[in-house]
């Protein structure tokens, strides 16, 4: 499996999750477990992929400006994971909030896939992103198990 198939893969778990996270009420069993699911699918993948892809992508001219804007995206994404943990589960505004995570959440991941993944494909050779999907998969393993 490539790096970016095990991203895509990853990416899709995301937007399941997330669909699921919005339809949940109130503060129930379901929507504190999900969120935690999603927190912690987010964040293991933020770190495996910056790793994995962003900090090799910023050794390149060609895909720097495009790996600080997504690593920076990560952020925004920590921020407001930070404001649904800080706001109650059973506050209106907490499902407001869990959708505009799933806006941005999708809006990072579409742009990866249709941007990144090819400014990425480009810049690395084949040997560079078979040891990067290698990182990726480990770091991912390391921090799921």
């Amino acid at each position: 499996m490539t790096l970016f198939e095990a991203l895509r893969e990853d990416h899709q778990t995301q937007r399941t999750l997330l669909e699921l996270l919005v339809k949940t009420e109130g503060d129930s069993e379901g929507r504190e477990e999900l969120f935690r699911k999603v927190k912690a699918e987010l964040q293991y993948h933020a770190a495996a992929e910056e790793r994995a892809l962003y900090v090799p992508m910023m050794e390149y001219d060609l895909t720097q400006e495009k790996a600080r804007h997504s690593v920076a995206e990560h952020h925004e994404i920590d921020e407001l994971i930070e404001t649904l943990e800080e706001t109650r589960f059973s506050s209106p505004g907490w499902l407001a909030q869990a959708r505009n995570l799933q806006e941005l959440v999708s809006h990072h991941l579409d742009e990866e896939e249709q941007e990144v993944f090819q400014l990425a494909g480009r810049a690395l050779d084949d040997d560079h992103k078979q040891q990067l999907a290698e990182t990726y998969r480990n770091t991912m393993a390391e921090q799921r198990g």
